[in-house]
């Protein structure tokens, strides 16, 4: 494994390297997967996540314990330091977790198919009320979406033990979510795990809508075809109570693993197909900015955060570019007196 040194911060581009990036993204974009394979990546999207958890198991990447520094939204009131403070976000959240080989793949659950087109309101649905569910008495509920073997989970669990919070957590492998099931420190009394589908807009949940305070999304959403990912954002943010907020972190336009792709991995402009048949997406600031100001929430915190690493053997200077965001569900409106 590659020894590496995260050595600056919120580095700022040259237009020179701005350049030779979008150059390099563009060649190796020029030649795609034909479209007549693209399918089998919807199709068997769910064979390739449990093939990656049946080989990787739990081992693949760390617990995020960074998590309550970037986002001290996902502790109760009185527990963090702001559920609303506007943090700057890359000084404190460590790199991610190098990958097999040296690449990263980090996590995410759906698969890339064509939903239903009739669109299935959870405020209305039948199949989306649920009239008792788990973690129904608690005060305070999150959901982690794309929670793969649960390195988010137990920090989270951890920490809201006796606070009177409860977890979600989902993903669309079966295989990842009975990994952490099968973790020592599940606990049914602060944590409920199900395999879900967000593609799927027919799909229920074990929770009402209006019924939750956090949605995380940390790598998740980089794993669905871009054409998916406006409705799962729109259908997710209906749970969310009034007041409530969704946390998001994930892949940047010309990252360095963007750039690693070789010719005949890209499936659309910016979204390839790994080796293994799991996808990614890269993100701008704009394109965040639109996909959740579209489901109607609004902007608290939305950066590129851009590091610079290198390898100590062989100093060689690796650029990342992540996004990380955080958006509100506007209370509603006070009727006219």
């Amino acid at each position: 494994m590659l020894k590496l040194l995260c050595f600056r911060d919120h580095v700022k581009w040259s237009e020179e390297e701005k350049e030779k990036a979008r150059q390099k993204a563009d060649d190796n974009s020029s030649l795609r997967i034909p479209l007549e394979e693209q399918g089998k990546y919807d199709i068997d999207a769910c064979k390739y996540w449990d093939s990656f958890y049946e080989m990787h198991q739990d081992k693949f990447f760390k617990d995020r314990k960074w998590l309550f520094l970037e986002f001290p939204e996902l502790l109760p009131l009185g527990l963090g330091s702001g559920a609303t403070e506007e943090r700057p976000c890359g000084l404190r959240a460590p790199c991610p977790e190098p990958g097999v080989s040296g690449r990263e793949k980090e996590m995410g659950q759906q698969r890339q198919h064509a939903p239903s087109h009739q669109h299935i309101d959870p405020l209305t649905s039948d199949c989306q009320q649920p009239s008792s569910f788990p973690g129904e008495h608690a005060t305070f509920r999150i959901l982690e979406v794309g929670c793969g073997a649960g390195n988010s989970v137990y920090p989270i669990v951890s920490s809201i033990k006796n606070t009177g919070a409860f977890l979600y957590c989902c993903d669309f492998s079966p295989r990842a979510v009975q990994l952490v099931k099968d973790h020592p420190d599940y606990d049914q009394t602060v944590c409920h795990a199900f395999v879900q589908d967000v593609c799927d807009e027919v799909g229920s949940f074990p929770f009402p809508p209006l019924s939750l305070d956090v949605i995380l999304l940390v790598f998740v959403l980089s794993s669905i075809h871009p054409e998916r990912v406006q409705g799962v954002v729109t259908r997710l943010s209906q749970f969310l109570k009034p007041g409530g907020i969704l946390l998001f972190r994930d892949y940047g336009r010309y990252d360095l693993s963007q750039l690693r792709f070789k010719k005949g991995r890209c499936l659309s402009e910016n979204f390839y197909s790994r080796g293994d048949g799991t996808c990614v997406y890269f993100f701008t600031k704009d394109e965040v900015r639109s996909l959740f100001s579209s489901a109607g929430l609004e902007e608290i915190q939305n950066l590129e955060d851009r590091r610079l690493q290198v390898n100590r053997g062989k100093k060689v200077v690796m650029r990342r570019v992540w996004m990380q965001s955080k958006f509100k569900k506007p209370q509603p409106l006070a009727p006219p007196s």
